[in-house]
């Protein structure tokens, strides 16, 4: 096992995690396999990540980071910024029924305590630029409480899997619903949205966001 310096060996490691949790999902991913796949040592491991979700924090802010971006410009022609909300929601609901370990993935990362915190400020930001319109008088506080519950929908909504009789459409169009709802959307545009939305084939975008997400991942990392 070679030595690296503490930048060299976090590279290894979120390179490592990077392809085990698309190939394995984080919960089927251990210690062991880390480190051999970095071939790093563990005390080198534990001085820069401290323990697995230490990783798993620095892997979602990346991954978020290029599901987003590509979502948005998926998104691009969406009338209004409540329409590009549900929009990019409803990708992340089809991401999870295209991939099992991408679904092992969001859900530990809307689980573990510190990867969820980070999730409650990035998406409390988005949420007050979409919505501030429809509550004028609601503070960052506000929307952070806001977004507390609407991760809880996510997180269940992405651990139900879609079936017969609880399509992907029906799921998209239940979470929007309620959703929509506490942020004050009025009911004819939420209507307006989530017609829209049924529109899209989620599943064809939520392949394109998935490839783009693994052409960034790639880059990032040199797979």
């Amino acid at each position: 096992m070679r030595r690296y310096d503490s930048q060299d060996a976090r590279r290894r490691v979120l390179a490592a995690c990077a392809r085990l949790f698309l190939e394995k999902g984080y919960t089927n991913t251990r210690m062991v396999d880390i480190l051999r796949e970095a071939d790093v040592s563990s005390s080198s491991f534990q001085n820069i990540f401290g323990a697995k979700d230490g990783v798993l924090t620095a892997f979602v802010e990346i991954m978020f980071s290029g599901q987003f971006d590509a979502a948005r410009q998926l998104a691009a022609d969406a009338p209004t910024p409540a329409h590009v909300y549900a929009v990019e929601t409803a990708l992340q609901l089809a991401l999870t029924e295209l991939n099992e370990n991408l679904r092992d993935v969001y859900l530990e990362a809307y689980t573990c305590p510190d990867t969820l915190a980070l999730i409650y400020r990035r998406t409390a930001r988005e949420l007050q630029a979409a919505f501030g319109a429809y509550l004028p008088e609601a503070t960052a506080a506000d929307f952070l409480e806001m977004e507390v519950g609407t991760a809880g929908m996510m997180r269940a909504y992405m651990a139900c899997r879609c079936g017969a009789d609880f399509p992907l459409e029906r799921k998209i169009s239940r979470f929007l619903e309620m959703s929509l709802r506490v942020f004050r959307v009025p009911e004819d545009e939420r209507a307006r949205i989530i017609t829209h939305v049924a529109t899209l084939d989620m599943y064809l975008l939520a392949r394109r966001v998935m490839n783009a997400l693994f052409e960034s991942l790639s880059m990032h990392f040199e797979l």
